[in-house]
Formats: structure tokens, sequence, C-alpha cells
């Protein structure tokens, strides 16, 4: 085996050493670790209703009727009707055929990468994409290049001199460390000049972007035909857990069939599903919450800018603030946290060398109050 000790405390000595917060709490804007309160900047409940009192209840109810266990995997006795329900919903919300429910984000990217390419098909993706897609395109056997963040000559090069049949571009649709937006109309219009597909991430953008809140392609005015395989989780503005792709009935059905992360699991609890439903809903008849988070971001972004700080260019609530090196993102993470902010610290190799960042996220369930307190200790770090 490796010299494990030596490579952890080389970490430590590197700065990028990871250690996890036991958080003693609900999740929400405020959260207890060790016990002591802080204003949470470091969540992905990005509409606030991981703790909503409706989302809990139809949990609740989820659990009493169907048990805490689906018992099986969705092929055999684990696909309850709540899960359907759920899969029709959330076709029907973002404009596809059928939708299909994973366990988590990073087995629904591997498992669709891989039950749709393999020896000499293509896989293209952005060098910032996830590293779930990353996997994906490795796991799946294919020819695998990436180009330059939302660089589409090079893109356009890679699709000019392709010589496989079957060819697939993955790009996440926010991008989560930088907060930006991939340029997808383009790259949909490169894909159907070059006779490939798409498959968008949109992790980070169902329930954010979009006017009924269903995400990048509804934001972009993309409908099924320009952007034919989606994928999102449930566990960030949707607030529970789980992950899902859509598209085609002839895609979901294939990736019943043949998607290994998918047949080869357990289903995740029906109460899970039951919840996912409630908070669907909300998202669709609360348009108020994606219009205050829109608020706090211009609040965040006017008040930063004249702060003077290196801020990235993002419209989405991941707003993260270039520090440089990393002893310094975790002194400013450090003197954050002594003044009850929680904000991360990100660092290599998550990010590239050099661009340490405070990685700040935004909730529908902060208030102008805390924004104005987190810029007001911001304007004080050394």
């Amino acid at each position: 085996m490796k010299d494990l000790s030596r490579l952890l405390n080389k970490r430590k000595q590197e700065n990028r050493y990871r250690q996890r917060e036991i958080v003693n709490s609900q999740q929400g804007v405020c959260i207890e670790i060790d016990q002591k309160r802080y204003i949470n900047f470091s969540s992905n409940d990005y509409l606030g209703l991981a703790n909503d009192i409706n989302v809990i209840e139809a949990f609740r109810k989820g659990a009493e009727f169907f048990g805490a266990g689906s018992g099986a995997a969705h092929l055999i006795t684990g696909h309850s009707s709540v899960h359907h329900d759920l899969e029709q919903a959330l076709a029907e919300h973002t404009g596809r055929a059928r939708a299909l429910l994973f366990s988590t984000g990073y087995m629904a990217n591997i498992g669709v990468i891989t039950a749709l390419c393999g020896r000499g098909d293509l896989v293209i993706e952005d060098r910032l994409n996830h590293a779930s897609l990353i996997d994906g395109g490795l796991y799946s056997g294919a020819n695998f290049k990436r180009y330059a963040h939302a660089d589409m000559p090079a893109l356009d090069k890679i699709l000019q001199s392709a010589t496989e049949k079957e060819r697939l571009i993955v790009t996440d649709g926010v991008f989560s460390m930088d907060g930006d937006i991939a340029p997808l109309n383009e790259i949909v219009d490169l894909a159907k000049n070059h006779n490939a597909d798409v498959l968008v991430d949109d992790a980070h953008g169902l329930g954010v972007l979009g006017l009924r809140g269903a995400g990048i392609c509804e934001s972009l005015s993309l409908d099924k035909d320009d952007q034919p395989i989606l994928m999102a989780t449930l566990g960030k503005a949707v607030g529970v857990f789980g992950a899902f792709v859509a598209g085609s009935e002839n895609l979901i059905e294939w990736l019943i069939q043949q998607s290994r992360t998918y047949v080869y699991t357990t289903a995740t609890p029906p109460a899970v599903a039951a919840a996912c439903l409630a908070s669907l809903n909300i998202i669709q008849t609360q348009p108020e919450r994606r219009e205050h988070l829109q608020e706090l971001i211009l609040q965040f972004r006017n008040g930063v800018e004249k702060l003077g700080l290196e801020l990235m260019p993002s419209e989405t609530p991941i707003q993260p603030i270039v520090v440089g090196e990393e002893d310094r993102a975790l002194r400013w993470s450090e003197q954050l946290r002594e003044q009850g902010l929680f904000v991360k610290a990100i660092r290599p190799p998550t990010v590239p060398q050099g661009t340490s960042r405070l990685r700040i996220t935004f909730s529908a369930a902060h208030s102008k109050q805390d924004v104005e307190k987190l810029l007001a200790v911001l304007s004080t770090l050394k």
C-alpha cells in the first residue's frame, strides 16, 4: 500500500487537506457547528426548500405510507407509484417525453454516458465539467476529448476533425465552481452542424433558471429537439435528494435496459420522491422565491464591486470571490467564521492552481440583512 501517512501530511502542508464539518441542526440559512450558530453561505439549497414545512410533511406522510426504504432496485419491486408520479412530473416540468430517476447525480451522469457511448464513439467535454461528467466520459471507453472552458472555436475544431459516427457533447449548464452559464445555444448549433448529440447537466440550474424554474433550456428558449438529453439533481434547488435524466421515450427505455448505475442499485426511498413532488409544486407556484434570490445576487454583486474584490462573472446563486493562493483562502474563510458567517474555501485540485476562492452561495431564504452583514465582514478581510 502507498505511504498514506506521508501523502496526508503532504496535503496538509500544501493547505489542501479536507475536513468534514459536523452540523448539529436543520439545514437552512442558519446552521449549528460545534455549538455555534452561523449564517450559512455554502449551501446548494438555493430556494430554501430543504427545511420547508410542506416538503417535510410530504416526506413524513410518504414514510408513513411506503415505509422507510424502497426495499429493492427499480427493476425488481423498488419502483413505487410515487416514484412513477415524480418521473412524470419531472418530464412535464422540463418539457420532455419521459424522465428516469437515479439515486445521485454522479450515478446519473456516469449511467447515461456509459449507456450511450463506448469504444469507437467520441465524447467531448468542457474542461471545467463536474467530476462525474469527466468520469463518465473516461469510464465509457469512448475516445475522450476536452476543450478549453466555453471555447466554441475549440469545440468546432474537434467536431470538424471527428471521424467517429456517434458523437456526444457533454457540458454543465451552470458550472459549479465558477457559477457561469454554458454557451448552450452555440453548443446546440455546433451539434446540429456536425451530427452530434448534447448532454447537459443542469444540476445548478433546475429550479433557479427560467420563468417556471425549468432550468437552463427554458431560460435560453431551447426545446427537447434542440437539447435532447437533460440531467439534473434533486438535492440542490429542489432541496431533497436524488437525480434524473429526461429525454425521449427511446432514450429512457434504453437507459432502463442498459444503464448499470440504474439497474444495479436500490431505489431511493419513496418518501424522498414524495418530498420531491411537494418541492416541485412549490417551484412551479412560487416564482417569488426566484425573484427574491435574484435581488440578493444583484445586491451582493453591487456591494462586492464597491469593495474592489475579484468576483467571477456569474448571474447565478454561485458567487465565487477569487482569492488566489490556498493559505489566503483558508485565512479569509476562518475570519468570516469568527464573525458568524460560514463560507467554505475552495482549493486545488477542485479548482486550478492559483484560483483558490471563497465559493459564496445564496438561498431564497437569506435576507437582505444577511447579505449586508456578509459585505460588511468582507470589507474587513486581510
